[in-house]
């Protein structure tokens, strides 16, 4: 983690843009931050956020961590969960009793109350970062209230989930088309942070989930690195 600059701890974070092949070409999904938090409130951005004590028990001081958080973190605000089971087969939560299940893991999760391992090792899961696509890494810029070092991932989305934002720190979610949001941005009717405005343009370059996936997968470890 990068040390303190102006007074202000810089935080590693991770984001994952979930993606699925809408009628219309490429869908992302996305929320909208609480407007009552300090950091980015009323935003609309990715499920993501910063890596915790947890987080790095599963994934150590490695990248991996990044990848363990984005997940957590996507499904304590979204309710997807990005595992598979032992036959390594996506984790499906459309059965009504598995759902209310899941849905109990997540309150606990988000509540401190079980971590991520619990669960999976209860339901004989693993986390499904193989699936998970490295694109790029931002840092905030300094003089915001909250600084973070964040790993940018993309993912298709789990087939058999249902979303729902977690009415706490994300108010709002929806699937959408990257140039649709990009062209509300201008509008004055989103608001977004340059990160999610330039994954977006990225996004916008594809037709469908294999071509994004395999972009991401071809550009190499070293991806982007901005401040922004």
């Amino acid at each position: 983690m990068l040390g303190p600059v102006t007074g202000v701890p810089i935080r590693d974070a991770a984001t994952v843009m979930l993606l699925r092949d809408g009628a219309d070409g490429l869908e992302v999904f996305m929320v909208r931050r609480s407007l009552r938090l300090v950091f980015a409130g009323g935003a609309h951005v990715f499920p993501g956020g910063a890596v915790d004590a947890a987080d790095r028990e599963i994934g150590g001081e490695g990248s991996m961590v990044f990848k363990v958080a984005a997940v957590r973190e996507c499904f304590e605000e979204a309710g997807f969960l990005l595992a598979v089971d032992a036959a390594g087969e996506v984790v499906r939560l459309d059965d009504p009793a598995m759902a209310e299940r899941f849905f109990q893991y997540r309150r606990e999760i988000a509540g401190g109350e079980r971590s991520l391992a619990d669960v999976c090792g209860t339901e004989r899961l693993r986390l499904a970062v193989d699936t998970m696509h490295y694109v790029s890494r931002w840092i905030t810029p300094e003089g915001a209230p909250r600084r973070f070092d964040t790993r940018f991932f993309v993912c298709a989305a789990p087939e058999g989930q249902t979303p729902l934002h977690d009415a706490e720190e994300t108010i709002a979610h929806e699937w959408a088309r990257p140039a649709d949001v990009l062209q509300r941005h201008r509008d004055g009717a989103v608001g977004l942070m340059t990160p999610t405005q330039s994954s977006l343009k990225w996004l916008a370059e594809f037709d469908t989930v294999d071509d994004a996936l395999a972009a991401a997968a071809s550009s190499g470890p070293g991806g982007n690195y901005q401040r922004g």
